[in-house]
């Protein structure tokens, strides 16, 4: 009996924050709609949003006794947004985040949440954290975010990005440890099948809906160069069907040739970053046909605090790879791009998140820009099959969707600049039907 009332407890159904207290349903009027995908804006239909999801879209709907009314006057309505590759528990400088408690990191997250939340970011994929309970706190109603995705700690290799030791630190065998990140649960070091399996499914026990590794090296670490590839085929693949066992897909930190061909040969779904990678292999990537690229641009547009001098060197060719991958990307007709920002160590950056949209401007049309923050990254989520925590469609407006959506003073298929200024421009900000913020 006891058992039973603990996990019901447990698996009962979240409540959504809300700023405002809000009626039974919401119908939208006068809006022009992005839907997440089409070219075109919809005018006169309305949106009836019911129950945490789009009702109707039709033409004069007739409000429901009790419903708010609003009238977007010509505002656009599009989708809330989608961040595909985002740290939340990691907003601290890197000796922070490596000494500081990690009750202290939580409530900096929280902080970092609501942040999110107030850009118009209504679900994001963390690609690397224990962010568990933070996604608890939020689908509970205890503090305001956006929906989360959990991968929980990246799982990488001794020597790899997610082993922060030093050359000089001793190894664990000879006495040393890892640092508070791996204690503490926002990385793993695994090596071996065994290993690796233990990694992945103690990720999925703990709530991960899909599994992060690294196959490459990375910019934070200082062991390994951006040009190594990491884990072997046999590890790859422990990883890759341990997830694929439980109805979900594993995504691969990668930045290099050699390494992005080993996840995809492996199983790997969603390769993260891939800046060094050449036209060869960006064609391999599109020959798939079921393979997601999941580039940033703003982390690159700063030098985290702490960085060494050789993670900046890192952190700069990193950057320069970006323009060739995305000229790349468009001259090949390759479009399972989503977007995301992989800004850490950097709350200030966090606060203008949303220029990830003017940057991709030099490389994307807007309705290019608009699809991968929002209907791209709706379907790349859906790879978690079973393990979705939100189950439906997120990133676009269609019926029995997901209630996640922004009005928008200003046409972002126009101008992408409307979407840097959140406190100006976005005067409705929704989610699973409760209104955040409404400027109207």
């Amino acid at each position: 009996m006891l058992l039973a009332l603990i996990t019901s407890a447990i698996f009962a159904a979240p409540a959504a924050f809300s700023k405002d207290d809000a009626s039974t349903a919401t119908l939208i009027t006068g809006a022009r709609i992005f839907d997440g995908i089409s070219e075109n804006l919809l005018e006169g239909q309305d949106v009836l949003v019911k129950d945490g999801v789009i009702a109707q879209i039709a033409k004069d709907i007739d409000a429901p006794a009790g419903a708010t009314v609003i009238n977007a006057e010509g505002r656009v309505l599009t989708p809330g947004l989608v961040f595909m590759h985002e740290h939340l528990m990691m907003q601290l400088s890197s000796p922070d985040l490596l000494f500081r408690d990690d009750r202290y990191k939580a409530i900096v997250a929280g902080n970092i949440a609501e942040d999110y939340l107030e850009r118009g970011i209504t679900t994001v994929r963390d690609a690397s954290g224990n962010t568990y309970g933070l996604k608890a706190a939020i689908d509970d109603g205890q503090t305001p975010g956006p929906r989360i995705y959990p991968s929980g700690p990246m799982i990488s290799q001794t020597s790899g990005h997610s082993d922060h030791r030093f050359p000089t630190d001793k190894s664990v065998e000879m006495g040393g440890h890892h640092d508070l990140l791996v204690s503490e649960g926002d990385f793993v070091v695994a090596d071996g099948v065994p290993e690796m399996l233990t990694a992945t499914r103690e990720n999925l026990r703990r709530g991960s809906s899909q599994i992060k590794i690294a196959v490459g090296g990375g910019t934070g670490s200082v062991s390994d160069p951006l040009e190594v590839v990491e884990f072997t085929d046999e590890e790859i693949q422990a990883a890759t069907k341990a997830a694929s066992d439980f109805g979900t897909y594993t995504m691969a930190h990668v930045y290099n040739n050699e390494g992005v061909r080993r996840a995809i040969d492996n199983g790997v779904k969603s390769i993260e970053h891939g800046n060094l990678i050449d036209k060869d292999t960006l064609q391999y990537i599109k020959d798939q046909g079921d393979v997601w690229l999941s580039p940033q641009v703003s982390v690159y547009t700063f030098i985290p605090a702490g960085y060494t001098e050789g993670q900046a060197h890192k952190h700069h060719q990193a950057f320069e790879g970006i323009d060739h991958m995305f000229k790349t990307a468009k001259e090949i007709g390759f479009d399972k791009i989503v977007i995301g920002s992989d800004i850490i160590s950097n709350p200030e950056a966090i606060a203008k998140i949303n220029e990830e949209f003017t940057f991709r401007a030099q490389w994307f049309s807007p309705i290019e820009v608009m699809r991968q923050a929002t209907s791209k990254g709706g379907e790349l989520l859906e790879l978690s099959g079973v393990l979705n925590p939100y189950p439906g469609k997120l990133g676009v407006i269609a019926q029995g969707a997901h209630a996640d959506l922004l009005l928008i003073d200003g046409n972002p298929l126009e101008d992408l600049s409307v979407m840097t200024d959140h406190e100006a421009n976005f005067d409705l900000i929704m989610k699973g039907g409760e209104i955040y913020k409404s400027d109207l």
